[in-house]
């Protein structure tokens, strides 16, 4: 028995023995990745080539001999043939510094296997889209957006017939979209926005049948939109907003079912808007404003169950507004009829008794008394400007404590600005154009919330002096000019570090322009003008490079003007009617003693 015990352990350690070794072997007879085919290191070493910068850090991954060993960035390849399927070279996001300079290299051309195409997000890669790119016949997706390409859309890229993407948008090309994109009869998504593209939508597009999503917007698209739109019956996404489009809305269009997302805004459509429009029973977002649109909004657009955006502002519509919208579309949350030919005299009780996220009449000729709303908890923005309006201000203001948004410039109310108690989560207020009175203080103080972005109560009656501003502001735009605000400006205005506009012109401030001003280095508008300032214009304001309007008209300032960009290159009417300001762009100083004050007089 015992013996038989040691031959089973005797037997059990052999078989461990061997067990490792016959894992070694099965590994090393297993077929391993082949390398980086030379002519893809090849194609790659030409695209870095002409990469003269890249602050990503991507680029610097391309080293050693296998470029499919998994250390190169952004690359993929197959792992049968060691060719290379995918490129993938994505900027972090819009906002993000980081990017790449340079040119695309026509060796991209030479990945011929190459099925995922996209180099996007890098901001500063320019130059043209090689013709080569249309000779990798297996692309299924061609994304370039968001760089400074130049130059026409090759019409040899028609010959792509396997890609179902092409994202080109946020570039810098030019011309027409040609017609040879029509060959891309698989096409999905098409997105050629923000450019600067040319000429009318060409007829051959027709063939796109399989489009779900088009984006042609922030364009100079002119001519019809074309009827074969409504062929396309997979679209859900169509974006034709800022181009120069003209003529009616083709009644076609409102026969796609599965469109969620329509945009015409920021056109030179004329008509009436479709009695058909309820076709589109899918549709979440509609927006036709900023374009020459007339009569009535139609009854049927109650049909639409989905809807829960609508914009028809700014065109020509005229009253009355359909009654069928008392009860139909269940699921609005935002409207904005502003700027038409609407008389509505009170905001209708159907708007005033929805649980509305914003809300926009502005020049809808409404007045008296400011809104109660049924449920004002739900409003995030309000925009009631150029209208008549004369009471109600602080009442609205206590019962709206989700209020983001307050647009109430250029109606008749008559308040001390200090009676108003801001909602905690307001981000921008405009009040300008009314009858406000009072100091500005109590809305600039410690107690302020540092949501508040945005401050507009320019062209009132508000006086006193500018308060002294505290660390814990966030404002990003300051207008408070033609009031009688008087005293001087702060030293502690440096406290505002993010503000990008300020405005106190036609007041009565006085004293010097402290020069912690200069401190505010993302300001890009500033006006001081009509005011009672002295002293000098601070050469510390050079440290605001980034600045596009600056104005000291219409003071009592003197002395040397900052010589360097960009006060030197303001206009002369931006110093005039000041004591004795000297040096460009107005005459140079006189020199009196080591002291140089007065312009020489010719």
């Amino acid at each position: 028995m015992s013996l038989r015990w040691v031959l089973n352990i005797f037997l059990i350690l052999q078989l461990f023995d061997h067990f490792p070794k016959t894992l070694i072997t099965q590994a090393e007879s297993l077929p391993l990745s082949p390398p980086c085919h030379p002519a893809d290191k090849a194609a790659f070493l030409g695209f870095k080539a002409k990469i003269t910068e890249d602050t990503t850090g991507v680029l610097s991954t391309w080293v050693g001999s296998d470029c499919c060993g998994g250390e190169w960035e952004g690359v993929s390849c197959d792992s049968g043939s060691g060719r290379v399927t995918g490129l993938v070279l994505q900027g972090p996001s819009r906002d993000s510094e980081l990017y790449m300079k340079g040119t695309l290299s026509s060796s991209l051309g030479g990945l011929r296997f190459l099925e995922v195409l996209v180099i996007s997000g890098m901001k500063h890669i320019s130059g043209k889209i090689p013709e080569s790119v249309s000779n990798l016949t297996r692309l299924l997706q061609i994304v370039l957006e968001d760089n400074s390409i130049t130059g026409t859309i090759p019409s040899s890229l028609g010959r792509l017939g396997l890609v179902r993407t092409l994202l080109l948008d946020g570039n810098r090309l030019q011309g027409s979209i040609p017609s040879g994109l029509g060959d891309l009869k698989g096409l999905v998504q098409l997105n050629l926005g923000r450019n600067n593209l040319t000429g009318s939508i060409p007829a051959s597009l027709r063939s796109l049948q399989g489009l779900e999503s088009l984006d042609l917007s922030h364009n100079h698209i002119s001519g019809l939109i074309p009827n074969f739109v409504g062929q396309f019956r997979n679209l859900t996404y169509m974006d034709l907003s800022y181009n120069q489009l003209s003529g009616s809305i083709p009644a076609s269009l409102c026969s796609l079912l599965s469109l969620t997302y329509l945009s015409l805004s920021n056109n030179q459509l004329t008509g009436r808007i479709p009695d058909q429009i309820s076709g589109l029973r899918s549709l979440t977002s509609l927006s036709l404003g900023n374009n020459r649109l007339v009569g009535p909004i139609p009854g049927s657009i109650a049909k639409l169950q989905k809807l829960w955006y609508l914009n028809v502002s700014r065109n020509e519509i005229s009253n009355p507004l359909p009654g069928a919208l008392v009860n139909g579309i269940p699921s609005l949350l935002s409207i904005d009829l502003s700027y038409n030919n609407l008389s509505l005299g009170t905001v209708p009780g159907w708007i005033r008794g929805r649980e509305l996220s914003a809300l926009h009449l502005a020049g809808c000729k409404v007045g008296g008394v400011l809104p109660n709303f049924v449920k004002p908890g739900s409003l995030t923005s309000l925009d009631l400007s150029d209208n008549h309006f004369t009471h109600g201000l602080i009442e609205l203001l206590i019962r709206m404590p989700n209020l983001q948004v307050l647009r109430l410039a250029n109606n008749q109310l008559k308040y001390d600005v200090s009676a108003l108690a801001l909602p905690e989560q307001l981000s921008s207020i405009d009040l300008s154009g009314n009858q406000l009175f009072g100091s500005i203080s109590s809305i600039l103080d410690n107690h302020t919330s540092s949501f508040l972005e945005e401050i507009n109560v320019s062209k009132n009656n508000i006086t006193g002096a500018l308060p002294e501003f505290g660390e814990t502001l966030n404002l990003k735009v300051l207008r408070i000019g033609c009031n009688n605000i008087s005293g001087r400006i702060p030293s502690s205005i440096s406290n505002l570090v993010e503000l990008r506009v300020l405005d106190i012109n036609h007041n009565t401030v006085t004293g010097i322009i402290p020069p912690s001003l200069g401190q505010l280095v993302k300001l890009q508008w500033l006006d001081l003008s009509s005011n009672g300032l002295t002293g000098n214009i601070p050469d510390s304001l050079l440290e605001i490079s980034n600045l596009l309007h600056g104005s000291f008209r219409v003071n009592r300032l003197c002395g040397r003007i900052p010589q360097g960009r960009p006060f030197n290159l303001f206009p002369v009417a931006a110093y005039a009617h000041n004591k004795c300001l000297c040096d460009k762009p107005l005459p140079p100083c006189r020199v009196n003693g080591q002291t140089q004050t007065e312009p020489v007089l010719c």
